[in-house]
């Protein structure tokens, strides 16, 4: 067996606003670390463990620059991606061979109500990010990547509201889910004991192993595939519209259309990036 681990920040218990992150970056490394070292243990005790060939991690928020290196030293079959930019922003390195993707500390998307730090790909640039018509979040859209890849999304870990936005009938209802904490608002949340995300984390990870690659359904979506945009001021369209086969809906808005959900994947960060370098 073949894990790989995609790794954000939002939604891990004990962090609650990205001031917080930076006021007190010390801090929420380790809630960070605790979170997915918890995860690590667990699967390490599982006599799945036995058959299992590699556990690779993508340090996935921000700069990729969270979880220290020394976390490999739990297994010789842990391995750590790190840094930004990079191709394939929060899934880099994911192979059609893996057998699970975990997505760990993943949040609500854009405009949830009492989703803690709300947001899809970016919160100053990007108000909303739709493919095929469904409102997306960051974990449907890397979920679809994994689905490109032929690699089902088994577990996710987040607040309370991630897991109603994904256990909904036109997302993952399969998924294992580990609840982390629930909003109070953007900003403030109230986070479960450390202890009883442990007995989440057991329960999630243990039926996670033992469930076949081939039940697990693949989130995908089937060909053409139209992504939609709506960003937060006209500039950042319009530096958008650099990219080629942009075509503008209104003001604020983009459309972008491919058969192949790679490109739909890595054009994502590209019109987010362009967006980033407008004059407001």
């Amino acid at each position: 067996m073949k894990l790989y681990l995609s790794l954000d920040m939002e939604g891990m218990p004990g962090t609650f606003s990205w001031e917080h992150e930076k006021t007190d970056r010390s801090a929420v490394k380790r809630y960070f670390r605790a979170h997915v070292q918890n995860v690590l243990e667990t699967i390490l005790s599982h006599p799945a463990s036995a058959s299992l060939e590699e556990i690779r991690i993508a340090d996935s928020h921000s700069a990729g620059d969270n979880l220290d290196y020394d976390i490999t030293a739990l297994d010789p079959r842990i391995s750590l991606i790190s840094g930004s930019p990079r191709p394939l922003y929060m899934m880099p390195a994911l192979e059609r061979g893996f057998d699970q993707v975990w997505l760990l500390g993943y949040h609500a998307g854009t405009g949830a109500l009492r989703g803690n730090m709300d947001h899809t790909y970016s919160n100053s640039r990007i108000h909303k990010i739709f493919i095929n018509g469904q409102a997306m979040n960051e974990a449907l859209i890397n979920a679809a990547y994994a689905g490109y890849m032929g690699v089902p999304v088994a577990l996710v870990s987040g607040d309370t509201t991630l897991q109603a936005e994904l256990q909904s009938k036109d997302s993952l209802p399969w998924i294992q889910y580990v609840p982390t904490k629930t909003a109070v608002a953007k900003f403030a949340a109230r986070s479960f004991s450390s202890l009883k995300v442990s007995e989440y984390v057991q329960t999630a990870v243990n039926k996670a192993l033992v469930t076949p690659k081939a039940e697990i359904p693949l989130y995908r979506f089937d060909a053409p595939i139209t992504l939609k945009i709506e960003f937060h001021s006209t500039a950042m369209t319009d530096q958008a519209c650099l990219m080629p086969h942009v075509k503008r809906l209104d003001g604020r808005v983009i459309e972008y259309s491919d058969s192949d959900y790679g490109v739909i994947f890595e054009a994502i960060m590209a019109l987010v990036t362009l967006a980033s370098t407008a004059n407001m």
